[in-house]
């Protein structure tokens, strides 16, 4: 299993220093946001039991943005679980504060929200405040305030009272997010945020995010299949193949048509369009 522990002596000897999508440092100097070392995960059991995640190290730096990149099945969904605690997993998961890994340190935005039948907008978000519930289950005037504060950033108060079930794909997005971001975690990690949206939807959500790391000093790690979308916004990659780090750096390091068109077994071409990395087929 899995130990998610403080280690103050790994920490105080590694400072992140991250290079931004400019250039500069993404985050502060000092302890990672999140740090794991050799982390393995198996799924499956008896003789279909596989190791998909196998002996990844990796540390984010506080106001990171992290993208988790690679072909379908190289372990991206399954990494992020383990690093949430959602799944069993070996190794070790640190973070700053040296309390578990656990709803209070890090939120999560899954690849399918649930949307319950019966509950509205304003009811779905307030569930990110269970973590912080006391003894009786009954949320405070400050839990209240803190869903009021979420609705109004990602302009979703028109819609509290609305069922979720009647939300659109972005609209539940976004509406899954703000549960997310009500846990107020200094951690927010994302299974693949924009895997069923459009485009211009998917830029929407993932800039969203953006803007508010960039105002509150969040740390962000998310899996994404979209090459060109991680360009856009994350200050580091780690791309993964077959549950490894197949090479991880900063945009321009980590997706070169060489490295790609390896790991994805198929002929890839990077532009630079408008001052952006844009990845297409060959």
């Amino acid at each position: 299993m899995a130990h998610w522990a403080h280690d103050p002596h790994e920490a105080a000897a590694t400072p992140t220093s991250s290079p931004g999508r400019d250039g500069t440092t993404a985050g502060a100097q000092g302890t990672p946001a999140l740090t794991a070392s050799e982390l393995r995960i198996h799924l499956g059991s008896g003789r279909a039991r596989r190791e998909v995640v196998r002996g990844v190290d990796l540390d984010v730096g506080h106001g990171e943005f992290l993208a988790l990149i690679g072909p379908n099945g190289s372990g991206k969904s399954t990494l992020l679980r383990g690093l949430a605690g959602l799944i069993p997993a070996e190794g070790v998961v640190t973070v700053p504060s040296g309390r578990p890994v656990g709803p209070r340190e890090v939120a999560v935005m899954p690849q399918t929200p649930i949307l319950p039948p019966g509950m509205n907008v304003a009811e779905y978000v307030l569930l990110g405040r269970t973590p912080h519930l006391g003894a009786f289950g009954r949320e405070s005037e400050n839990d209240r305030r803190v869903v009021d504060d979420v609705l109004d950033r990602l302009d979703l108060r028109r819609h509290e009272a609305r069922p979720v079930i009647e939300l659109s794909g972005g609209e539940s997005q976004r509406v899954a997010l703000a549960r997310a971001l009500a846990q107020k975690t200094p951690v927010l990690l994302l299974d693949e945020p924009t895997s069923a949206l459009d485009i211009g939807t998917a830029a929407g959500v993932l800039g969203l995010v953006d803007d508010l790391r960039r105002r509150d000093g969040l740390t962000v790690v998310v899996a994404i299949h979209d090459l060109t979308v991680a360009a856009r916004y994350a200050d580091r990659l780690v791309l993964l193949e077959d549950g490894v780090v197949a090479a991880r750096g900063s945009v321009e390091q980590v997706l070169t048509a060489e490295t790609l068109s390896r790991v994805y077994r198929t002929p890839l071409e990077v532009h630079r369009i408008a001052g952006r990395l844009v990845v297409l087929p060959a």
